[in-house]
C-alpha cells in the first residue's frame, strides 16, 4: 500500500469553467508532484444526472480530455473510468452489507432531495429519489476504498461523503480487520481565497449561479464574456480600488505577480480604465488557455488518442483493486 495515495473523482456531467481550473484540476495536477495520484472519470455516479446515451459518452470524452489538455500525465498518474473497474461494483456491495440505513438517511444530498419535495408541496418525500442517489455515498466510499486512497479533495459543503467513508471503512475493520483493514481516509479542504474563483457576478464561480466562464471558449466568445464582466461607472481618470474589481481578482489567478502588481498600481493612481483591465485579463487567460484549448481540441477529433490513455491507466487500477479485492474476499469468507 501506498503510504500517501491521493485520490479524485471527476464527474463528467457539463462543461468545465475557470472556477473548476482554479479550484479542482490545477491543485490536483500540482498534488502529482507529491503523491502517488489516482484519478477517475466518475462515469456511473454521472447516471444520476445524465440519462442520454449519446450524452453520457460525450460527456466522458469531454472531461477526460479537458484534464489531459490541462496537463494531467497518465504517465505519473494513473487515469481510468470508474465503469471499467468492475472491483469497485463488487466491494460497493459488500460495503452495503455493513453500512447502517440510517446513515444513508442522514446523507445531504438525499436529505436535500426531499427537503425539495416538501417545499414543492409533494407529500411524498422520496417522489424522484433513485436509488443510485440514495445509495451514493457507499459507491463514493468503494472508489476509494478501493484504491486504498487516504488523501481525497473535496469542498468544505461536500465533507460528509469522506466522513462516510471513513465511518464505512471503519465499520469493516471493527469486523474484519484482524485480517484486513482499510486505511481511513482523511479528506483534503482547501477553501482558500487562492482556490476560489469569483463569477461574474462576484459570487463563486458555479454554472448553478449561471455566473461562469466556460474554460475553453474560443478566442472571440472568451473576449466577449470577459467584456461583459460588470463594472461600475468610475471615470478613466478616477483612481479605483482593485480590491473591489471582478476583473481585477480574476487577473490574480492569471497573470504573474510582477503584471499584478503593475496593474494595481495603475488602477489606484488614476489613467487606468475597466475596459483596459478586461484587455489585461483577456490576454492573460488566453495566454495560458490558449494551447490548452488547441490540446483539447485535438483530443476530442482523435478516434483512439483518449481510449488508448484510458486503457493503459486501466491495467494500473486494476492491478491494484484486484489486490485489494482479494484480501477482502479473504477476510469476509468468500475467497
Amino acid at each position: 500500500m501506498a503510504a500517501s495515495t491521493y485520490l479524485t473523482g471527476i464527474k463528467p456531467t457539463g462543461d468545465f469553467h475557470l472556477g473548476n481550473y482554479i479550484g479542482a484540476i490545477k491543485p490536483a495536477l500540482a498534488a502529482a508532484e507529491v503523491y502517488d495520484t489516482f484519478y477517475f472519470i466518475a462515469d456511473y455516479h454521472a447516471l444520476n444526472i445524465i440519462k442520454d446515451a449519446d450524452e453520457l459518452r460525450q460527456s466522458i470524452r469531454s472531461g477526460a480530455a479537458t484534464w489531459l489538455a490541462c496537463g494531467l500525465d497518465p504517465e505519473r498518474t494513473v487515469f481510468y473510468r470508474q465503469s471499467s473497474i468492475p472491483e469497485t461494483f463488487e466491494l460497493t456491495t459488500i460495503l452495503s452489507t455493513l453500512t447502517p440505513k440510517g446513515l444513508m438517511n442522514r446523507a445531504h444530498a438525499y436529505k436535500a432531495a426531499r427537503d425539495r419535495n416538501n417545499e414543492a408541496g409533494i407529500t411524498e418525500l422520496d417522489a424522484g429519489i433513485n436509488m443510485g442517489l440514495y445509495n451514493y455515498p457507499v459507491l463514493m466510499a468503494a472508489d476509494i476504498l478501493i484504491m486504498e486512497g487516504q488523501r481525497v479533495p473535496v469542498g468544505r459543503d461536500q465533507s460528509q461523503h469522506i466522513e462516510y467513508t471513513a465511518d464505512i471503512a471503519g465499520y469493516f475493520n471493527h469486523r474484519y480487520g484482524d485480517s484486513y483493514s482499510f486505511p481511513i481516509p482523511k479528506g483534503v479542504i482547501d477553501d482558500s481565497e487562492a482556490s476560489i474563483l469569483p463569477g461574474t457576478d462576484g459570487r463563486k464561480m458555479s454554472k448553478s449561479y449561471d455566473n461562469h466562464i466556460p474554460l475553453f471558449l474560443p478566442e472571440k466568445r472568451l473576449r466577449k464574456a470577459i467584456n461583459r464582466i460588470p463594472t461600475d461607472s468610475t471615470p478613466v481618470e478616477d483612481p479605483k480600488n482593485p480590491d473591489t474589481s471582478i476583473p481585477f481578482q480574476l487577473l490574480t489567478h492569471f497573470a504573474d505577480a510582477d503584471k499584478v502588481a503593475d496593474v494595481r498600481k495603475r488602477l489606484e493612481a488614476g489613467g487606468m480604465g475597466w475596459g483596459d483591465l478586461k484587455k489585461e485579463l483577456f490576454e492573460a487567460v488566453n495566454t495560458e488557455l490558449g494551447p490548452k484549448r488547441e490540446r483539447y481540441e485535438e483530443l476530442m477529433a482523435s478516434e483512439t488518442e483518449l481510449d488508448d490513455i484510458l486503457a493503459s491507466g486501466l491495467e494500473r487500477a486494476r492491478e491494484r483493486a484486484r489486490r485489494v479485492l482479494t484480501n477482502v474476499r479473504a477476510a469476509i469468507g468468500i475467497d
